[in-house]
């Protein structure tokens, strides 16, 4: 089905076209008949907050399309973005479980589609379906991996440079590498990409223009070309 900004809506999970091996996808067919009928299906535009820093777990959100971001705010208005969650990601699940308050703010990147599960509906979904429940106790153990990773690249990474090119690093495996170098769809911008490694806007803004000179990239238009990942390698490494 059409539905502003171009998108296609998925809106029933036993025949969506694009399933694939992510927390909620998948599922037997009892399970996925069920998360259908707990589940609502929704459009957001770019910049609609999902749910925000602080409030209370009403449920999670299943990205089926678009980009969002998640971020936290120190009470000095300085902010961190902690993740950029892609098609699949389910985002809300660490605060549902432990019934805590969110402790980001999740907010569309792009236009895109989110389907919401309550909390309670989704809490005794996992009671009745024991392969679900262990897929989110994994994905509970990853995002735990995760955040301890980010801790390390922000606390111990010793200069904006090293946290700058562990970032691109991170970028180019997830993308097709032709002749060692890859390409990446550069949406975020400048004050964005300070926001992820802990720097800021003039910082990033130099950072480029250095790596640049030293042709460890490149770019063309909205195109990252990542032309080194050895060079990028050793700065992290230094």
């Amino acid at each position: 089905m059409r539905a502003p900004y171009g998108l296609n809506i998925l809106d029933n999970c036993l025949t969506c076209p694009v399933r694939e091996e992510h927390l909620f996808c998948n599922l037997s067919v009892q399970a996925g008949q069920r998360l259908n009928e707990i589940k609502s299906t929704a459009v957001y535009p770019k910049g609609a907050m999902l749910f925000i820093e602080g409030q209370q777990p009403r449920g999670v959100f299943v990205l089926c399309a678009g980009k969002a971001k998640l971020s936290t705010s120190s009470r000095e208005g300085k902010t961190i973005i902690t993740k950029l969650s892609e098609s699949g990601d389910v985002l809300g699940l660490n605060s549902v479980v432990s019934n805590r308050p969110y402790e980001v703010t999740a907010e569309m990147m792009e236009p895109g589609q989110a389907n919401f599960i309550p909390r309670e509906p989704l809490l005794q979904f996992l009671k009745d379906n024991g392969e679900v429940a262990l897929r989110v106790a994994e994905q509970l153990s990853r995002n735990y991996y995760t955040a301890y990773e980010e801790i390390r690249t922000l606390g111990l990474s010793s200069s904006p440079s090293e946290k700058f090119a562990k970032l691109l690093l991170s970028w180019s495996t997830k993308t097709p590498q032709t002749d060692g170098s890859a390409q990446v769809k550069l949406t975020l911008t400048h004050e964005e990409i300070a926001e992820i490694i802990g720097t800021t806007r003039e910082t990033v803004s130099r950072l480029f223009s250095e790596f640049k000179k030293k042709q460890l990239l490149q770019l063309k238009g909205s195109t990252l070309v990542i032309r080194n990942r050895t060079a990028l390698e050793k700065i992290v490494q230094s």
